[in-house]
Formats: C-alpha cells, sequence, structure tokens
C-alpha cells in the first residue's frame, strides 16, 4: 500500500532547520513530546488518497501532480508582490487538498453528514417509518439518537470523496477571494506550521470563516471570501482575485502561532528550537477544531447551520 502524505513533503520541508540539516522541530499536542522528523515520516497514511467512492480511486494523486511541483515557485511569487494565476491557483489547490483529505479535514467534515443523517432519522421516526425498538432500549428512534443510545458514525473516507468531487469549485472560490499576504519580518518569531496548518477566522459575516495559511517560516496568507461569488461557477481564471500585502508585527505573529497550534489536529512543526517554544505549545495544546451543528425549528421543519469553533478539548 502507497503512504500517502496529507501535508505535502514540499510544504514541511520549507521548515526544515538549518541546524539539522533535512530535518525540523515537532511536538506532539498529545503528548508533548518533542523529536525531529524528516518531511517523508510525519503526516502520511497508508492508502490516504485511494478512495472507493470515486470512480478513479486515486484521482486526487493525479491533481496533485498540478500542485506540488509548483509551490516553492508559487512562495517566491508571493514574497515578490508578483501572484500570478499559476501561484494562486497552486496555493488555492494545496488548501482545497488539506481541507479535504487530511484527517482533520476528514474529521470536520463528517459533521454536516452526520448531523443530516440525524435529521432525516428523526423526521422519519415522526412519521413511523421505523418499526418499534426493542423496549429495553427505552424510547424512540429520536430519543435514543438524542441520548447518546444510539450513535451516527460516517466513514471519514465518504466527506473525502465528497470534497474530491468538489474540489474544483473549492479552488474557484478560493482563488476569486481577496488574498492578504501576511510578511513576517521578526527573525526570532518565525512561523509554526502543523498537520492541519489551517487557521479558521471569524470574519465580519458570521456564516464565513477566512483561512489563514503558513506557508514558510516568513510567510503566510489570509484568503477572505467574497460573499458575492457565485460558488457554483467555476472561473480558474480567478478574474476576481484581489491581494494586498501586510508587514506583521509581533504581537501579530504570536497571536497567529497561537492560532496555528491550536488548529493543530496533533503535530506542531517549527524551524528553530526556541527556548520558549515547548511551554506556548503547552499552553495551546487543550484546543482543536470542533465542527458545530446550530438546529433551528420552523413551521417546515427543522434548518440547520453547521460551523466551527476553535474550542478546548
Amino acid at each position: 500500500m502507497p503512504l500517502d502524505h496529507y501535508i505535502s513533503q514540499v510544504h514541511l520541508k520549507n521548515f526544515y532547520s538549518p541546524k539539522l540539516g533535512n530535518l525540523l522541530y515537532a511536538i506532539r499536542k498529545s503528548d508533548l513530546k518533542s523529536f525531529t522528523p524528516r518531511s517523508e515520516d510525519v503526516c502520511r497514511i497508508e492508502d490516504g488518497s485511494t478512495n472507493s467512492y470515486l470512480t478513479k480511486e486515486r484521482e486526487i494523486e493525479d491533481f496533485l501532480k498540478d500542485i506540488e511541483p509548483k509551490y516553492n515557485k508559487s512562495i517566491e511569487k508571493l514574497k515578490s508582490n508578483s501572484p500570478d494565476t499559476e501561484c494562486v491557483y497552486t496555493i488555492s489547490g494545496f488548501l482545497s487538498y488539506i481541507l479535504t483529505c487530511s484527517p482533520a479535514g476528514m474529521r470536520i467534515n463528517s459533521n454536516p453528514l452526520k448531523g443530516s443523517v440525524e435529521q432525516t432519522a428523526s423526521m422519519l421516526d415522526a412519521n413511523n417509518a421505523f418499526p418499534p425498538p426493542p423496549p429495553e432500549l427505552g424510547g424512540t428512534m429520536t430519543e435514543l439518537i438524542d441520548s447518546g443510545k444510539i450513535k451516527v458514525e460516517i466513514d471519514p473516507k465518504y466527506p473525502q470523496a465528497m470534497g474530491i468531487a468538489e474540489i474544483s469549485s473549492y479552488l474557484s472560490i478560493f482563488g476569486n477571494s481577496t488574498w492578504e499576504i501576511l510578511h513576517n519580518p521578526i527573525e526570532n518569531n518565525p512561523f509554526f506550521t502543523s498537520d492541519f496548518p489551517i487557521v479558521f477566522e471569524l470574519s465580519k459575516d458570521p456564516q464565513i470563516f477566512n483561512k489563514i495559511i503558513p506557508l514558510s517560516p516568513e510567510l503566510a496568507i489570509r484568503i477572505i471570501p467574497d460573499r458575492n461569488f457565485d460558488s457554483k461557477s467555476i472561473d480558474h481564471s480567478f478574474s476576481n482575485f484581489k491581494y494586498r500585502n501586510r508587514k506583521l508585527k509581533r504581537r501579530d505573529v504570536i497571536i497567529l502561532n497561537r492560532q496555528i497550534v491550536r488548529c493543530a489536529e496533533d503535530l506542531v512543526f517549527f524551524r528553530d528550537n526556541h527556548s520558549w517554544i515547548p511551554k506556548f505549545v503547552k499552553k495551546n495544546s487543550r484546543y482543536w477544531i470542533e465542527p458545530q451543528t446550530q438546529k433551528i425549528p420552523s413551521a417546515k421543519g427543522t434548518y440547520m447551520f453547521f460551523s466551527h469553533k476553535i474550542v478546548e478539548r
């Protein structure tokens, strides 16, 4: 079985430490253990890119052939204030892949499906579509789901398949957004990265989350989606793409690194082994991204709203 990397090696290599050669520093949030892996030794799963729900099981690997070889060149274009269509496509594709194929992405994207199945079960139950549960369980199907006696489990490969099928749409949405190119000039406080290097940030619109992605120790981007962009249209010419540069101050970098640690699923990576980093990671290690479901009853049924929140486990 192939060992597929859900975080591209080309990304992780940008965080190699000059003191270690072809290694980078890492800390696990789960046990706070430190180690120094190679990029090829982390963020990988056997057959992670294989999905039997798709007609072409390894379709996403063909997509990555257009993304990974152009990653470093795209970073240089962003640094030099010259992002072009190829650059926007590459970085948008990198983000789309992580959102759909990483373990964290699959976990987060399972929640809307789980909510939909539970809601459908409740609707069917209200119409007596299920035979009565055994009396010893003590309740209707809806009551058993609400109490947790019956649990709906989603195969994470299914939301992965849905994401892969829609990856062109994701790419179009991100590429037709406004980007803030975030430059980090603080030499002793470079950006971290992780096994889920995406920060979900609340925007002025409560239904839209900005995405912040560290691309190298000195560079990150904030993607601000355009609510008015037609998400059903596929525009890979990125005619609505806009960008601006922003030079961060120390406080901005600290806040962003804190969020990178909190949004990481488990592994945090960094280039420079500063003495303050273990304590910093420990302080933020108990947080992660948790999907949220809000149910609002109405005359026609129940409306369901799905969002995300950085919470303490």
